[in-house]
């Protein structure tokens, strides 16, 4: 459960960087007040400490049932 958690906000970190890249405008800072907002930030925390977390699926042992 906690890996999709940890999934689920890195596709939103992605989503976001990508609308920052293509379109030059922040979502999430957009829907909760802007890049300083407290909100925001705690979002921001959370999908870089998912980013982290989700390093370890490179590290998991991938058990195929057939």
């Amino acid at each position: 459960m906690l890996d999709k958690i940890a999934l689920f906000l890195v596709i939103i970190g992605a989503l976001n960087w990508g609308s920052i890249g293509i379109f030059g405008f922040d979502i999430v800072g957009w829907l909760f007040g802007g890049q300083d907002a407290i909100v925001s930030r705690i979002i921001f925390t959370l999908v870089a400490i998912a980013g982290l977390w989700c390093i370890s699926f490179f590290f998991k042992k991938n058990d195929v049932v057939e």
